[in-house]
């Protein structure tokens, strides 16, 4: 099991972060830092208005109303719930932070010049640069994100992952990518530095999780203009209420007007909904994505299309040899032995593969061969070997191997090597040929590895509505035979860069919002137009800077999680707005009659709840509003359960759930308290 990052410091249950929170939300009590939430600045006047009345009465030894000192305890209890929930959610990701900043103190790298030598210079991990080439062994921490240039180590990645068991990072392939802040557990690696101190992976972590440094996304801002506005409404109420008491001679206290304007103020809202977006980030975490901003979260409810780059995304990256097929009267054990001399020295992933499946499946036997010159594979040459002696062997691709025995595919002499080479391209493998300069061995069958579950996890991205396609730069037939093996809608073959680019364009053109999953460096241009760019923690440094998400598991299929997130985070948003709105219903009937009944008694039929007395009315109210705010945080932390439905009918389902439970919460909740406080002769 994975220990998620929220849950390996306790995050909200941490009696460390609920008390920083409840300090918190009492600095942000200060006026001073209000400016930027109306809502809340209207409450806290109106609560210290009631406060100077108090004290007033106190300090001219006037009697002071045992109810105006209840309701002010109350008034600011309920603003004191609205920021600590705030400050609770923000603090739980300032803490998962802090875990990821001990993995980084005092990290101090050996920076060498030659790796031909392990001699080093330590220095402060702070002063590194891009193309620095450190050596880090066996107990050393990774100080900065960087690419394996030479050797092969086992690393520690449960910082960042969680993972326990350690990962296997080498030179070449795609396991060279290494991250900040991971420890090596074996072996040593040289490793180049590709991001800048205070730019790699670990520092955007911190970034993204706290809370205050992010910039406000338009949901956001037109959440604040929201209610704003209607903060600004209810107070033109309150004050024609006052008005209308007056006018009627009915002598309506000041303290029960503050009431109103506060049960009125969507309080609420101004304390939990922008605390929303920073707990969807907090949720994404607990299944090891990260996400650059809310903004991407945001994107994520409307995500109809998926495109996923096939190698290291849907497949592990690398190729693995599977069979070994000999031909011209070749013998397996000589096709064994001859495909695994030719892999001497052979540091990609494909020639280890083939040599552990030489030994391990078909017993080859293994020696040295005397003064022998290997031959190194190249994207140039496309083959690799070695000479010794007067052989030449070699193994590659099926037209360079042909053209190395002076040969050609229409060679009658090659029709059985054709035609095992078309059945491996026709099952979706790659061929490779294995020869000498006057004969063809055998065929190696390589094959994509799809990684586990792909397949159960895409039909759940089709239940959620969501159109999966693979792109490869494959050929067609290789292409479909993945793209049935993974599971995916619809492929397309022979992509370019510019073919993914085009395609995003196409569907945001077209109105609809696209995600891109991929870890290459060709990836990049479409997972920066992407509305989601979901980058795998295997990726090269390129692609983690285009992307506005990465998955530190490396598993395209998260996108479940993130579209659920993300339709979380718009729903419970609506389903808080909804409810708090249709609450004002309730508590604007139980206070009109306390309020204006003795001038216009006409208004007593409101009374639907038959309260005790004007007085209990107006602190059930008052209690109801700070109470209220507390249980709203396991909707806010958790977000609202939903299914799969589609983004629309979602958020109306809810939105009626909501507004109904919204109506009845205050009706049954200050019906108790009036109950309850005229029990206690409270009032």
């Amino acid at each position: 099991m994975i220990k998620r990052l929220s849950r390996r410091r306790g995050a909200l249950k941490d009696i460390r972060v609920i008390k920083s929170a409840a300090w918190e939300a009492l600095v942000r009590l200060n006026p001073m830092r209000l400016y930027n939430n109306p809502v809340v600045f209207i409450g806290e006047m109106g609560a210290a208005l009631v406060t100077l009345l108090v004290i007033r009465d106190f300090s001219h030894h006037l009697p002071v109303r045992w109810l105006d000192l209840q309701i002010s305890i109350w008034l600011w209890l309920a603003l004191y719930c609205a920021n600590f929930i705030g400050a609770l959610v923000e603090k739980g990701g300032v803490a998962q932070a802090e875990a990821l900043l001990q993995s980084k103190r005092g990290v101090r790298a050996k920076l060498v010049k030659n790796t031909e030598t392990r001699n080093y210079n330590l220095t402060d991990a702070k002063k590194l640069s891009v193309g620095d080439i450190i050596l880090v062994e066996a107990g050393d921490v990774i100080p900065l994100d960087g690419e394996v240039i030479e050797g092969i180590a086992s690393v520690d990645e449960s910082a960042i992952t969680g993972e326990s068991a350690p990962v296997l990072r080498e030179s070449g392939g795609s396991r060279s990518a290494v991250t900040g802040g991971t420890r090596v557990v074996s072996d040593f690696i040289y490793v180049e530095i590709t991001v800048e101190t205070g730019a790699n992976f670990v520092d955007q972590m911190i970034d993204m999780v706290e809370g205050e440094s992010r910039t406000k996304t338009p949901t956001e801002m037109s959440i604040i203009f929201l209610v704003t506005g209607l903060s600004f409404i209810f107070l033109m109420v309150t004050l024609s209420t006052g008005i209308f008491a007056h006018y009627s001679s009915t002598g309506v206290s000041v303290v029960f007007l503050v009431v109103l304007l506060s049960s009125l103020l969507p309080l609420p809202l101004g304390g939990l909904l922008l605390g929303a977006g920073t707990a969807a980030l907090n949720r994404l975490i607990k299944f090891n994505v990260v996400a650059k901003s809310v903004r991407a979260v945001e994107s994520a409810w409307d995500i109809g299309i998926i495109l996923l780059d096939k190698t290291g995304t849907i497949t592990l990256g690398n190729r693995i040899a599977i069979e070994f097929i000999p031909v011209n009267d070749t013998t397996i054990e000589e096709l064994a032995t001859k495909a695994l001399t030719a892999s001497f020295k052979d540091e990609t992933p494909e020639g280890k593969s083939i040599a552990a499946i030489a030994l391990s499946k078909y017993g080859a036997k293994w020696r040295e061969p005397a003064n022998a010159v290997p031959l190194p594979f190249s994207a140039h040459t496309r083959m690799s070997g070695v000479d010794y002696g007067a052989e030449k062997l070699r193994k590659g691709a099926v037209d360079v191997i042909l053209d190395f025995v002076g040969s050609d595919r229409n060679d009658f002499r090659n029709k059985e090597v054709m035609e095992r080479v078309e059945k491996i391209g026709l099952v979706g493998g790659t061929p490779l040929l294995v020869a000498d300069s006057d004969r063809i061995f055998g065929v190696i069958h390589l094959k994509d590895v799809i990684k586990p579950g792909m397949k159960e996890r895409f039909q759940r991205l089709r239940q959620l509505g969501v159109r999966t396609i693979m792109i490869t730069g494959d050929n067609p037939l290789t292409a479909a035979s993945i793209a049935a093996e993974a599971g995916v809608d619809d492929f397309i073959a022979e992509a370019t860069p510019e073919t993914k680019l085009a395609i995003i364009e196409r569907e945001q053109a077209n109105g609809r919002a696209a995600a891109m999953c991929g870890d290459g460096t060709n990836d990049a241009p479409a997972l920066a137009k992407a509305d989601i760019g979901l980058v795998m923690n295997s990726g090269t440094q390129a692609a983690r800077d285009a992307g506005n998400m990465l998955d530190l598991d490396s598993d395209p299929t998260k996108l479940i999680e993130i579209i659920t997130v993300g339709r979380q985070m718009l729903v419970t948003r609506g389903a808080l707005t909804i409810f708090c709105l249709a609450g004002i219903i309730p508590k604007y009937l139980a206070l009109l009659p306390a309020l204006l009944a003795k001038g216009y008694p006409d208004l007593l039929r409101f009374n639907i709840m038959h309260l005790g007395s004007p007085e209990s009315a107006v602190l059930s109210v008052a209690i109801f509003d700070a109470l209220v705010i507390i249980m709203l945080l396991p909707v806010l932390v958790k977000g609202v359960k939903i299914k799969n439905l589609s983004p629309a009918k979602l958020l109306i389902e809810n939105l009626i759930l909501y507004g109904s439970i919204g109506v009845i919460t205050p009706f049954v909740g200050i019906k108790l308290l009036d109950i309850i406080i005229n029990a206690l002769h409270m009032v």
